[in-house]
């Protein structure tokens, strides 16, 4: 597993760090961020290929 800073970016779209998620998943017993970036993604919200730096 890579390590990654608690403040790295993981969702460009919405401004997720690494750090929010973790929270979240600590606080919810599951991460309520990332339940809502797979929705956005499935339904089009989300401009990843244009935001993220690795296009993805």
């Amino acid at each position: 597993m890579v390590s990654k800073k608690k403040d790295e970016l993981i969702c460009y779209c919405f401004g997720y760090t690494v750090a929010d998620i973790e929270s979240d998943a600590v606080a919810n017993s599951r991460s309520l961020i990332l339940e809502k970036i797979a929705a956005e993604k499935k339904t089009g919200g989300c401009n990843c290929s244009e935001k993220n730096p690795k296009g993805r």
